[in-house]
């Protein structure tokens, strides 16, 4: 773990000359599409991305996960309850093909999500608020379940209207060839950062022993220092503005049938068979994983009735699994395509629902199963995250891909909120327990990967390929004996 941890801070050092001067020159080329842009400016950008998505991961698990739910059972919310305000964040995602269109009238790609998050981040301040006047007997604490809803959606709402801008941003100062590695790179940054910050706030929310409400409190305000903090660093990023792009594909460069594209987008879009497969995928896929994913820690924190600080333990190790295997995950999205590895691997997240049924607290539950669950989960899920990312930027076309970001993003969104909904009422249900929840989150998520098998990526390969690639050596067909050239 340690040699890991050391390889990890070397690769973040942005020092390797393979991959950064790779960056470089798929950046600095002759203009096609963007102005020539200096190796230090590059080099600048990828660090400082990096650094943002650090600080912006611990301001998004003090505001999520397992701190949130606890907090959430503290008030006490029922299972509709958190539900409900699981799927917020998603179902506010129909106005992203707003906020898409909006971004791409702006001048700047790095002010307008700027203003845009700047804004959401600081409206937490409110829930300290009003935690501290409950814990100083200033207001009643029975509020702040109602507060916590409110604040929740407004930011999400806010931040609806800035996905598509981030997704495009990174769109245009990542070259395709190399957004595996990259990505791979600075999620393995933010997921260690996982690893190591969410056990210690949930320990900080423990201290505080009679009173974890409090305690969540003061983790939230570290929490907003730090989301803050993160976009202080967009400051060193190269700012792409959608207008000069857009001016130069209305040059003669875009063909006259993406023209015309531009005056009928949606009819565009639902011509766009390849985009729709994919839409069919994300749309049930989202669906599935939100029908069981909120209850998980639900399961953990009220049906075996564990500590918070446990539960953090557990999300380290799958934070854990994540950081060593995506820099793995990125290197062979590159090389294979993401379409082999979201169905390669989706089909081992798709099973995983039904292996946490029968879990009780037991001592072989507690400190073998649990963490194996919790370890293939850190390790599966790390890649259908970065692959269903990666795949979205590949199948888009490339003159306008905010819109076609926010559309896919909103209709997914509807998905998760519907499952989270759904979740949360077929949880409380008469006879229906979280273990029955589970069994048919897996039969769901079976069935979206159907539309995978008829999705095209470019430069995929085909799905057997990936058989070879995870083996230390590679079989000559034709005298059917290993071959000690590793892949």
């Amino acid at each position: 773990m340690i040699e890991q941890v050391g390889d990890f801070k070397e690769t973040l050092s942005l020092q390797t000359p393979d991959i950064l001067e790779q960056t470089i020159s798929q950046l600095v080329q002759p203009a096609k599409t963007e102005p020539k842009i200096s190796k230090q400016r590059i080099r600048s950008t990828l660090r400082a991305s990096t650094l943002d998505g650090v600080f912006a991961t611990i301001f998004s698990f003090t505001t999520g996960g397992v701190l949130l739910s606890n907090f959430l059972l503290e008030l006490g919310a029922t299972s509709v309850e958190i539900g409900i305000l699981s799927a917020i964040p998603m179902l506010v995602n129909l106005l992203q093909p707003l906020g898409a269109y909006l971004a791409d009238r702006s001048t700047s790609r790095h002010w307008y999500n700027l203003w845009i998050f700047g804004a959401s981040r600081l409206l937490w301040l409110l829930l300290v608020g009003a935690i501290a006047a409950a814990s100083w007997h200033y207001t009643d604490g029975s509020g702040l379940l109602e507060w916590t809803l409110a604040i929740v959606f407004v930011t999400s709402l806010l931040g609806a209207f800035a996905s598509a801008n981030w997704f495009s941003w990174m769109t245009a100062v990542v070259p395709h060839r190399l957004r595996g590695r990259y990505f791979g790179l600075r999620n393995s940054a933010t997921t260690l950062i996982s690893l190591l910050g969410v056990p210690l706030m949930g320990a900080g929310v423990s201290a505080w022993g009679a009173d974890p409400v409090v305690g969540y409190g003061v983790v939230l305000l570290f929490g907003v220092a730090a989301g803050m903090f993160s976009l202080a660093f967009q400051f060193w990023m190269v700012d792409v503005n959608p207008q000069a792009r857009s001016k130069q594909f209305s040059n003669g460069k875009v063909s006259e049938k993406t023209a015309e594209n531009h005056k009928n987008f949606v009819p565009a879009v639902l011509k766009d068979v390849n985009f729709l497969r994919f839409i069919a995928y994300f749309t049930v896929w989202t669906f599935a994983v939100n029908l069981s994913a909120p209850f998980f820690n639900i399961y953990l924190l009220k049906d075996l009735n564990l500590d918070v600080s446990l539960v953090t333990i557990y999300s380290s190790l799958s934070a854990g699994a994540n950081l060593l295997l995506l820099m793995f995950w990125g290197k062979l999205a590159d090389r294979l395509g993401n379409r082999p590895l979201l169905i390669a691997v989706g089909l081992l997240v798709a099973v995983t629902p039904v292996l946490w049924l029968g879990i009780g607290n037991r001592p072989i539950a507690l400190w073998v199963w649990l963490p194996l669950l919790h370890l293939l989960a850190g390790t599966t899920l790390g890649a259908i995250d970065l692959c269903t990312n990666n795949i979205q930027m590949e199948i888009v076309p490339i003159e306008n891909p905010s819109t076609y970001f926010a559309i896919a993003s909103a209709i997914s969104g509807v998905a998760g909120a519907c499952g989270t909904t759904a979740g949360g009422f077929l949880a409380e249900f008469p006879g229906m327990s979280l273990g029955g929840l589970f069994a048919i989150s897996t039969a769901v998520r079976l069935l979206a990967l159907l539309p995978l098998l008829f999705l095209r990526e470019p430069r995929s390969l085909p799905l057997g390929t990936l058989v070879p690639a995870f083996l230390p050596f590679k079989f000559d067909r034709e005298s059917s004996t290993p071959n000690k050239n590793v892949l």
